[in-house]
């Protein structure tokens, strides 16, 4: 029972994480660098800066607890790292529409994130609970690729005009290029996840509440991810010339912005604040804790593809590419109960 109160809290973060992209349609007149900073500023320091906070017990200090060691270092390192793929991320939905480009980007996170800290650990792979993790995690991987041939298939039978109306930049070869980039450094918060270990013990020792133990070591990564954000859409900002972006609209328009900017933020926080609650549901140094994280990206891409069917970036399709794509989120969705199986 509580395993799979977990993975009901995991998804419903990861529901929000996937509609995290739909408030892009309702920001006006502002260049892509500009929502993606300002929505940056809520997802990655406002809400995890709360959302640590909650995780403090009364009368001690976030910045004394965080900074156990080098672990704080190397989480934000991580998250650096990391930002270079969220950069990518956004870039790949952008060129590939959120299903596609959500499905190739998150599936190679999800595969690079879990095996490698699974390896750092020293598990076997090959045997007991290691082949379990390698079989999951293979599963997961398949379901992304027959969803990734569903989108290779829409986009063969589609003229260039109904790639521009349905996806105003596509662009499949770079849009493949920079997913797959995308995935490979998005893995990197996992990593910065299990490089704050010490920090979750160190406050478990406090008497915290578990459930939120994870949420000072979000913050880090994600104050990593920041920087590197925060970097280039500030370079965007100056070749572009579109910093009057930020001051140039009405003031209706500005608020407008400013709020969606904040719920798309919110809501892509929303999904590790629920990976962080729901792992507390599982048995330390179990399977399903193992996997958690490609449980995680295999709901993201399961719930950002029914959002590519709500916002029609799949109309027109042909009936066998309909099919496959049913397929490949029938595979996704075996992978996540298999290792309860």
């Amino acid at each position: 029972m509580n395993t799979i109160l977990g993975l009901v809290i995991i998804a419903i973060g990861s529901l929000g994480q996937s509609s995290s992209y739909v408030p892009i349609n309702k920001v006006k007149n502002w260049s892509w660098e500009c929502f993606w900073l300002v929505q940056g500023v809520f997802a990655w320091i406002f809400f995890p800066m709360i959302g640590a906070h909650m995780a403090i017990p009364s009368g001690n200090s976030l910045s004394e607890i965080i900074m156990t060691g080098d672990a704080a270092y190397k989480s934000v390192g991580y998250g650096i790292l990391w930002g270079i793929g969220g950069l990518t991320f956004g870039l790949s939905m952008r060129y590939l529409g959120i299903a596609l480009g959500q499905s190739l980007a998150l599936g190679t996170c999800s595969a690079f994130g879990t095996l490698i800290p699974a390896l750092l650990r020293g598990e076997n792979l090959f045997t007991g609970n290691g082949l379990i993790l390698l079989i999951g995690v293979s599963i997961a991987i398949a379901g992304i690729a027959v969803i990734g041939y569903a989108g290779a298939l829409k986009s063969r039978n589609m003229t260039e005009e109904e790639k521009k109306k349905a996806i105003k930049d596509f662009a499949l070869k770079k849009g493949i290029l920079i997913a797959l980039m995308a995935g490979i450094m998005s893995a990197c918060f996992n990593l910065g996840l299990e490089a704050g270990a010490p920090i979750k013990a160190r406050i478990l020792e406090l008497g915290t509440n578990s459930l939120l133990v994870l949420n000072p070591v979000i913050l880090l990564v994600t104050i990593g991810g920041f920087i590197t954000n925060a970097c280039y859409c500030l370079f965007q900002n100056y070749r572009n010339k579109t910093f009057k972006d930020y001051i140039s609209i009405s003031g209706s328009n500005w608020i407008n912005n400013l709020l969606f900017c904040a719920l798309a933020g919110l809501l892509w926080y929303s999904q590790f604040f629920g990976l962080g609650v729901g792992q507390s549901f599982f048995e330390t140094g179990s399977v399903m804790m193992a996997f958690s994280w490609s449980i995680l990206m295999s709901l993201n891409v399961l719930f950002s593809n029914l959002w590519g069917i709500i916002l029609k970036e799949w109309k027109g399709a042909a009936n066998k590419t309909i099919i496959v794509l049913v397929a490949g989120l029938a595979i996704l969705i075996f992978s996540i109960i298999f290792p309860q199986l």
